[in-house]
C-alpha cells in the first residue's frame, strides 16, 4: 500500500519512528552533544521542523529515543537469578539495542542521558535487590548491576580485547562464582 493511501494517523506513526530510528543511531554514533536535529532529520529524510513538531527539543527526541522497556520484576531465588544475569551476556556483548548504545554513549556527558541510566539501572537494583536475602541486599544488587554494566561497556564502547576476544562461555564461567558469592545471605 502506498505510503499516501495510509491513514494519517498511521502515517504519522510511520514518520515518528523514521525519526526515532535516525536518532538512536546518531546518539548510539557520536553521542549527545553531537547529535543534531538537522542530522536526525537529514538521517530519517523529513524537514527539521518535523522533528521539532514532533518532539519539540533534542531533549525530549534524547529521552524517546533511549526509553527502554521496564526491567520484568521477577522474585527468583539466587541461583535463578545468577542465571538469569549471566543470560543477560549474550546481548550485553552482542548486538544491543541503539537506544542502549545511545544512553551508555551519551551517560557521562548529558544530564539526560545520566537520569535515564540511573532510572533504568534504579529499576533492575530494586528487581535484584528483592531477590537477595540481607540487609545490604541493595549495596549487593547495585554491585551485580555494575559488573555487569562493566562488561558491556569495556565490551561494546571500549572493545577491549581481553572481553571481546574470549567466547561468551567463558566470561559467564568467570562471572558466575562472583555474582553467586554477591546472592548469599552474607558475604564475607
Amino acid at each position: 500500500m502506498s505510503e499516501r493511501l495510509l491513514p494519517r494517523a498511521e502515517r504519522r506513526r510511520r514518520t515518528e519512528g523514521r525519526i526515532l530510528d535516525a536518532a538512536r543511531t546518531l546518539f548510539a554514533d557520536v553521542g549527545f552533544e553531537r547529535t543534531t536535529i538537522r542530522a536526525v532529520a537529514r538521517a530519517a529524510e523529513v524537514d527539521p521542523a518535523l522533528v521539532m513538531q514532533y518532539f519539540g527539543s533534542k531533549q525530549e527526541l534524547f529521552r524517546q529515543a533511549v526509553r527502554v522497556a521496564p526491567v520484568p520484576d521477577t522474585g527468583l531465588d539466587a541461583d535463578k537469578l545468577v542465571e538469569q544475569l549471566i543470560g543477560t551476556l549474550s546481548m550485553k556483548i552482542g548486538e544491543l539495542p541503539q537506544s542502549s548504545l545511545a544512553m551508555m554513549r551519551s551517560m557521562l556527558t548529558h544530564p539526560e542521558a545520566a537520569a535515564s541510566a540511573r532510572e533504568l539501572l534504579g529499576r533492575q537494583i530494586d528487581r535484584l535487590a528483592d531477590s537477595i536475602p540481607g540487609e545490604d541486599a541493595r549495596l549487593r544488587a547495585a554491585l551485580m548491576t555494575m559488573v555487569m554494566l562493566g562488561v558491556t561497556v569495556g565490551h561494546q564502547l571500549l572493545e577491549l580485547d581481553e572481553l571481546r576476544d574470549v567466547p561468551q562461555e567463558e566470561i559467564a564461567r568467570v562471572l558466575r562464582p562472583s555474582l553467586r558469592a554477591l546472592t548469599g545471605p552474607t558475604v564475607s
